[in-house]
């Protein structure tokens, strides 16, 4: 079994340490250690997305993930990056408002772009939150009903892990999948447009 020693790597080092030892190794089975549940959650989520079944032990404060490759993909729910034909727009929201001067105002215009994103229709692809967006995916969210409704109805929402857990806001997330850098490079470089607020 390869082992990968993953310990103190900032985002997204778990995951290309362990992308790494893939392309390599190609191991049938691997252990990876981390120690920090955002990197916890972003390795689980590479791993099956690349057809591994994962289980996880803590070993003190420690994360112990071993993953064993299976011969049919793995029916995740975890997002990958998708080839499809039709445009496809990425929303990244580093902010929980909209421009400067008056915080109030800026809620109120953040919260009604939020509730205007449908009228992309298919063409939004993906929605990222990073930073101080991470706020607007957690529980008390005045649009986190909005971003559910839009997450049942197919679209992929990425919430940045590093972030969440910065503002000691990872167990209070209810929408979207925790993510890392690795994810949001790749969305950027297959959208056919990103736009940054």
């Amino acid at each position: 079994m390869k082992i990968i020693n993953a310990k103190t790597l900032n985002c997204p080092g778990p995951v290309l340490k362990t992308r790494a030892a893939i392309e390599v190794y190609k191991p049938e089975e691997l252990s990876v250690i981390v120690d920090n549940e955002p990197a916890r959650q972003n390795v689980c989520c590479f791993l099956e997305s690349n057809n591994y079944q994962t289980s996880v032990q803590e070993e003190d404060k420690d994360f112990v993930i071993t993953g064993k490759l299976v011969k049919q993909p793995l029916q995740s729910e975890k997002w990958r990056p998708l080839e499809i034909e039709e445009k496809k727009i990425m929303v990244m929201c580093a902010t929980d408002r909209i421009g400067f001067g008056d915080d109030d105002l800026g809620i109120k215009l953040m919260t009604s772009f939020i509730k205007t994103l449908k009228e992309m229709g298919p063409e939004l692809w993906q929605l990222i939150f990073v930073n101080n967006g991470v706020k607007l995916t957690i529980e008390g969210s005045e649009v986190l009903p909005t971003l559910q409704d839009y997450a049942n109805n197919g679209l992929n929402i990425l919430v940045c892990g590093t972030c969440l857990n910065h503002f000691g806001l990872l167990e209070q997330k209810r929408v979207g999948k925790t993510t890392n850098m690795l994810d949001i490079v790749i969305a950027m470089e297959l959208a056919d447009k990103v736009i940054n607020i």
